[in-house]
Order: structure tokens, then C-alpha cells, then sequence
């Protein structure tokens, strides 16, 4: 899985998966700084609504 796929998919659907999440964290050890950069922006949609928990059909 690659974090900004993941990122440009979430917005584009305006969902992420808790699997995606489970990734995210058990990964981020290993991240650059700018997909530390990506993973914050996308904590914050997430904080904003403007991204929401669930699941992809």
C-alpha cells in the first residue's frame, strides 16, 4: 500500500477504511517526512468531517 494512493483515494471518496487507519499506524514508523506530512493532513479531514470513517463499495 503506498500513503498517497491511499491519500488521493480517500479524498476522492471522502471515506477510509479502519483497515486503511490500521496501516497508516502500524507504518508509520517507516514514513518520510512528507508522509508524515500526507498522514497529518489527512488525521485533520478526518477531524474536519471532511473525510469519514467507513467502508467502500
Amino acid at each position: 500500500m503506498n500513503l498517497g494512493l491511499l491519500f488521493l483515494e480517500s479524498l476522492s471518496s471522502g471515506v477510509i477504511t479502519s483497515e486503511e487507519l490500521d496501516w497508516i499506524t502500524s507504518h508509520q514508523r517507516d514514513f518520510t517526512r512528507i508522509e508524515e506530512a500526507t498522514a497529518l493532513k489527512l488525521g485533520r479531514l478526518l477531524d474536519s468531517g471532511f473525510i469519514q470513517l467507513g467502508c467502500r463499495i
